[in-house]
Order: C-alpha cells, then structure tokens, then sequence
C-alpha cells in the first residue's frame, strides 16, 4: 500500500469516527432533575422524598408549596425567614440540590422582593417567574440587587404574555437580568414547535421544564409523559446539544396521575437516557 493511499484511508476514518461523534446525542453538563410542583398534593418534605425515590440530584423549589404540618402547612412564600430556614434544613438533611425555586410574585415590587428573599435563603443559582409586563424593569432590578437570573417561563396563549417566543425576546431586551425557561410542553398548545422555539431563544436558554402532550393546538390537554406525545426530543436535545446548552433540565408534571407521579418521572428519566445513550 503507498504512502498516499494510507494517508487517504487515514483521513477516511478520522472523518468517519468525527461523523459519528457529531451525530451521537452528546449531553454537556446538563443537570436532570424534578420540579416539585410535580408532587405538590405532598408536603415539601413529602416532595423532596418522592424527587430522591426517582434517584434524581436536582430540584426546583416552588413559592406556592405546602411547608408541612410543623409549620401548620403554611404555603411557603408566606412563612417568616425562620420558617424558610427550617425548610432549608430538611432539604439540607437530603442529597439533593435545589438550584431554583419558582416565583409567583404579585402586584407589587414588595411582593417580588419577598419571594426574592426566599430565593436568597435557599441560594439557588436562579429564580423561574412569568414577571408582570408593566414590571420588568423593577423585577430586572431586583434580580441584579440578589444576584440571580430570572428564567420566564412560557405558559400557552390565553394564560401566558409569553406564550410565544417573540414575546419572550421583548421581554429580555434590555433587561441584563432575564434568561429563558423553556417549556417544551406547553409550546404545542399554542401551535409553537419546541425545537423552532429554542432556535429563536438561543443563547438565553438557563433552563428547559421537560414535558409531552398528546397534540398540537389544544390549549384543553394536559401532560403526558414524555416520550408518549407528539414532541420530537431527539431533534430538541440535538438543538440544545448543538447550542452549547448547559444548564437545568426539569422535568414537570401538571397532571396528577395516582398513587402519585413517581413512576411517571422515573419513566422519563428512563426515556431520557435511553434517548442520549446514558445508561
């Protein structure tokens, strides 16, 4: 064999090998874990335990949730800090991570600045929110003033200003503070495809709520599991993989499936390293 016909064959399977590594679903620093809205019938310490049965390391705190008995099931944006310090140290007595918390806010920057200052107590690394319109420049302020980024979440068109991704780009316009939280399961409803929406967000995208539904263009659906609807999640982690995205990936539930919906997230997590070749 002469020495050009080696280099030839050479340079053919470099470029071979480099196809195959560019087509395989190769996750960066992705963090998978839960929202516990997903388990939110439950106590936060209920929720915690359910996101540690499906073997996951992160979770998303919610405002809205039930603090538990001691605290006589207080939601928790209304507890004084020693209250969220005594969450704080049951979600300490576990091995998860909550590096977000979802924020309901309110009418007033006040209410804002409470829920912000939960968001400080817990140290999460960014706060998930749909901030009212005629307030973004006082909830960007707030945001750079603790230090974390707001992800808007989408919810679908009728319920959300940022049920489209245009409206969310008008929302991070001069506001250095702002990120994205993409919801892949409530694009559909409005006729939104995932994998179009993330290409319009990219370079914002903090994180990604994982979920399916059944059809496009039916605000009335709830979730299914993912993998089970019409969402195409290869083409959406090779988008995200091809973004250099590496942030959060929450899966979410909004129905409530009985006993619980602990086998439908341990199913997802099954999915999704089926999917990317994990395990």
């Amino acid at each position: 064999m002469t020495r050009s016909v080696l280099l030839k064959s050479s340079l053919l399977i470099v470029t071979c090998f480099t196809f195959l590594a560019m087509s395989r679903l190769a996750p960066r620093d992705w963090k998978l874990g839960v929202a516990l809205y997903t388990f939110n019938p439950y106590s936060f310490e209920g929720q915690l335990a359910k996101a540690d049965s499906a073997g996951l390391k992160y979770v998303e705190g919610f405002t809205f949730a039930k603090a538990g008995p001691e605290l006589k099931d207080s939601a928790m944006m209304k507890l004084s800090p020693s209250g969220i310090a005594k969450l704080k140290t049951i979600l300490g007595k576990t091995d998860l991570k909550m590096e977000s918390i979802y924020l309901v806010g309110g009418p007033t920057v006040n209410d804002w600045k409470k829920e912000f200052e939960i968001a400080k107590q817990f140290n999460v690394k960014y706060v998930t929110a749909e901030p009212p319109v005629k307030m973004w420049d006082s909830i960007d302020s707030l945001a750079g003033v603790y230090g974390v980024k707001l992800a808007i979440h989408n919810h679908w068109k009728g319920t959300s200003a940022y049920w489209h991704p245009d409206s969310v780009l008008a929302a991070l316009k001069g506001h250095p503070n702002f990120g994205v939280c993409a919801d892949l399961g409530h694009m559909p409803k409005s006729g939104i495809k995932p994998v179009e929406a993330l290409k319009k967000l990219e370079g914002h995208i903090i994180a990604i709520h994982l979920k399916d539904i059944a059809a496009y263009n039916d605000p009335k659906l709830v979730d299914v599991v993912v993998g089970t609807g019409v969402i195409d999640f290869p083409a959406v982690f090779k988008e995200l993989e091809r973004q250099r995205f590496n942030g959060h990936i929450i899966i979410e539930r909004d129905r409530q499936e009985k006993p619980s919906n602990l086998q439908s997230v341990i199913q997802t997590v099954q999915y999704y390293n089926k999917t990317l070749g994990l395990k």
